[in-house]
């Protein structure tokens, strides 16, 4: 199986939330928007806005991991939160390389259910629009 790219992209965007809500910043940006705005010598979180809505609803989904699959939940806090390339996240948690990819994407695909499930049990409530 290979990698989603939707949930990749939610995955980046929760790490970015979950880095600034670490630092301090309760979630919420260090600058204000249009401090943001100017150009920087910075990294690639500088660029790229936090969507914290969608990062909010990202943790839920990998908190799920945390006692179903720890293996996952560690392997997804410790590449994207924590920066560690698949190299270091391999050696940290004592895995092959492939161990370590083969866990993101297992990560990515539990994830998906879990959006699916959700988006299902949403449709399904009385009331909802179709």
């Amino acid at each position: 199986m290979a990698r989603l790219q939707w949930i990749k992209q939610r995955l980046d965007n929760w790490a970015r939330w979950a880095r600034e809500r670490e630092s301090g910043s309760l979630g919420y940006p260090k600058q204000s928007a249009f401090v943001r705005m100017t150009p920087s010598g910075g990294g690639f979180d500088a660029s790229v806005p936090t969507d914290s809505l969608d990062a909010s609803l990202t943790d839920s989904a990998v908190q799920s991991l945390r006692f179903t699959h720890p293996h996952l939940f560690l392997t997804l806090r410790l590449h994207y939160v924590d920066g560690f390339e698949i190299h270091r996240v391999a050696l940290k948690m004592s895995r092959a390389q492939s161990t370590i990819k083969k866990n993101l994407d297992d990560a990515d695909h539990l994830l998906a259910l879990w959006f699916r499930a959700r988006d299902e049990a949403a449709a399904a409530r009385p009331g909802a629009s179709r």
